[in-house]
């Protein structure tokens, strides 16, 4: 049986010490993704992400709609937290997102959420929308592990990350799930108002590739650990789907992989936008496979 790594950084001490540095990163001043807002979060102030002290949780539950080797034939065990640090205003959870459904929870009850979803026979715990909370969620892992929890975590977030964020989570997190959304820096700006997508969705995603490679999967086909990206075609090749491939490929391995996925539709507040206000056809969802071919890399199911 392959045992999470976590397991030994709590053993050693290392986990405590992780926690330690995550808070540092809230407060007195947040650093904890690129937005840098600078607020005290322990003071309960909140910037872009409108969490304070303790993280939001919209749901938990046994997912069956994830990546078939997340998934498996127990489920993929996801907790879902309310809000998020980069908010695409055509963002298919809105509600959860930009909307603050769910609960605030304090760290016990974070970890009980955890052992709930081992109890269920998920393979992993999936940890959506991670970035801004992740403080909390190292603080949950300590009575989760106490009480068994020993499956795989899986870190499932919109790419806008801080490597000094990620560099703590080394040896915690066994499988990342990233997104890479956009190429051109101009649609982010327009539908997620940060300016430099691109560059730190790439420094992050070679982090994540340093820290645990290739994607590896058991012998019944369950991912148990490594980088599997995703990446949404959206309408007029807004993505830039055969850059971020090229990418992929180039700089962070020809083995690298990826989920195309073609499942756009209009959501949130994409109807006030004619470029997004609209599904994606076929032979869009076409070009952006055909280039991830192109490319080399190992696509999901294909």
């Amino acid at each position: 049986m392959n045992r999470p790594s976590y397991l030994f950084l709590y053993r050693e001490g290392i986990l405590q010490e992780r926690i330690e540095q995550a808070m540092a990163l809230i407060s007195p001043s947040c650093r904890l993704c690129p937005r840098n807002c600078g607020v005290d979060r322990l003071a309960g102030k909140a910037g872009i992400c409108r969490t304070g002290d303790q993280a939001v949780v919209a749901s938990y539950s046994p997912h069956f709609g994830e990546e078939a080797p997340l998934v498996g034939t127990c489920g993929s065990g996801t907790v879902f937290f309310s809000s998020c640090s980069l908010l695409c205003s055509f963002c298919q959870n809105y509600e959860i997102s930009h909307c603050l459904a769910g609960k605030a929870v304090e760290p016990g009850e974070l970890a009980a959420m955890m052992i709930a979803l081992k109890k269920m026979k998920c393979h992993n715990i999936n940890l959506v929308t991670p970035t801004h909370v992740v403080p909390q969620i190292l603080q949950a892992l300590v009575p989760a592990i106490e009480q068994g929890l020993d499956i795989p975590l899986v870190y499932n977030c919109g790419g806008y990350e801080s490597v000094e964020t990620l560099k703590l989570l080394e040896g915690i997190v066994d499988i990342y799930l990233p997104d890479f959304k956009f190429w051109d820096n101009a649609w982010a700006r327009r539908f997620c108002h940060v300016s430099d997508y691109r560059e730190q969705a790439a420094k992050a995603l070679k982090e994540m590739h340093r820290q645990v490679g290739d994607l590896r999967c058991d012998e019944a086909g369950l991912a148990v650990r490594g980088l599997l990206v995703r990446h949404l075609v959206m309408p007029d090749d807004i993505a830039g789907s055969r850059d971020v491939m090229n990418f992929l490929s180039r700089e962070i391995s020809p083995s690298t992989c990826v989920n195309v996925m073609g499942q756009y539709r209009p959501c949130g507040l994409s109807h006030r936008d004619e470029r997004i206000n609209r599904r994606i056809t076929a032979a869009e969802l076409a070009d952006a496979v055909k280039a991830a071919l192109s490319a080399g890399l190992c696509l999901l199911d294909e």
